[in-house]
């Protein structure tokens, strides 16, 4: 008979694989810890750039008829952190939920609106011929499947055609059988996936969320750039920026392939300088770091968002979707993520919001649950009233 193991002290991780169910109190310590979760790899930094600060912004806010603070924003949103600039300089940076500065939290798909932007560089340096290529070009494996007739532009823009289904709720979905695959760290496991997902429309002809499409995107970068992705934002983002801090992509296996459009890490005050050279069109003290006119093609509408999709498309004002970019009627860009991570880009008022946070999973909100969303787009339209 085996000896028992003595009690020693251990420590309790939550089920990687509940990524997308967990409750309130393991999404606030689980969205700081995903590295010790998933397979991961790194993205290196260079050397820091400090960032420009102003004087804090004197904000205050209305919302539902009430006069509120930052504080109350913070504690009535459950927000980890958040971070407003303008003309590339900060000028509001706070912290709760105990995250600390440098420290990583869960970009969710924020990250889906980065890798838009990685493709450009992969256009500019020639790896990608042109985003009209088809995905088969660089994923060969992906013959007679729902992808074979779809193209690069397709899996920027949502429009692959294919039945994915982004069911947070429903434990059988693709999107929580993705999950799984990857809490399992399967090799191969999510391609294989995508290669049995089925075509249900013309690619280019509608537009329907789907985590899948960013995931190939991913894998037609590495393919085409014969580099991993996170050397490729490395070398194309990450320290020609001159971030504070490494970050990591979650992989979906042991040294295997990055995940482009979810569930990445990166602290707060990088999340901030991505969304500020987006806003400067890509050129950072003159040097032009993302493709010269890449920004605004990632800006134009290529679908409008049904009215149906989600609360947060009435919430927000998103009315469109670009290049991996949610777009507002009056010019804004955001890039959305799971849970609530938020990022604000207004172009032309050089106007900058991030926003990460804890919002609860549907079957732990409350009946007196408020729309964050909703207090959010009063909390943006005050910085822009502010900052004009």
């Amino acid at each position: 008979m085996t000896e028992p193991a003595l009690a020693l002290p251990r420590t309790h991780l939550p089920r990687s694989e509940d990524f997308l169910l967990w409750s309130p109190c393991l999404q606030s310590y689980g969205y700081r810890i995903v590295d010790k979760l998933f397979a991961t790899r790194t993205i290196e930094r260079g050397v820091a750039r400090p960032l420009r600060r102003g004087h804090e912004l004197q904000l205050g806010y209305r919302h539902a008829g009430e006069a509120r603070t930052v504080e109350d924003f913070m504690d009535r949103n459950s927000v980890a952190g958040l971070l407003v600039a303008r003309d590339g300089q900060v000028l509001l940076e706070r912290y709760g939920l105990g995250l600390q500065p440098g420290e990583r939290w869960s970009t969710m798909s924020t990250v889906k609106s980065m890798t838009g932007m990685l493709v450009g560089a992969a256009v500019r340096d020639g790896a990608i011929g042109s985003i009209d290529d088809p995905v088969v070009r660089y994923l060969p494996q992906l013959e007679g499947s729902g992808y074979a007739r779809a193209t690069v532009r397709h899996l920027m823009t949502m429009s692959s055609g294919v039945g994915w289904s982004e069911v947070y709720t429903d434990k059988n979905s693709d999107v929580n059988r993705y999950s799984k695959s990857l809490a399992d760290k399967v090799p191969g496991g999510v391609l294989q996936m995508l290669r049995d997902v089925p075509a249900l429309h013309e690619p280019g002809t509608h537009w329907h969320y789907n985590t899948g499409d960013t995931f190939l995107l991913g894998c037609v970068l590495c393919a085409a750039t014969g580099q991993t992705l996170a050397d490729f934002m490395a070398r194309t983002v990450w320290k020609p920026c001159g971030m504070e801090d490494e970050a990591f992509y979650t992989l979906e296996s042991e040294g295997g392939q990055e995940i482009a459009g979810s569930r990445a890490g990166m602290s707060l005050r990088d999340l901030a300088r991505f969304a500020m050279l987006v806003a400067a069109d890509g050129v950072l003290d003159g040097a032009q770091v993302l493709p010269a006119g890449w920004v605004q093609s990632a800006s134009r509408r290529a679908f409008d968002i049904p009215a149906e999709f989600h609360p947060s498309r009435l919430s927000l004002g998103v009315t469109g979707y670009g290049y991996g970019w949610w777009l507002t009627d009056d010019g804004a860009m955001l890039a959305l993520g799971h849970s609530g991570q938020r990022i604000y880009v207004h172009r032309e008022e050089r106007l900058v919001v991030v926003n990460l946070a804890v919002y609860p999973e549907p079957r732990y909100a409350s009946a007196a649950e408020h729309d964050r969303d909703a207090e959010l787009n009063s909390f943006i339209r005050a910085c822009r009233e502010l900052t004009r």
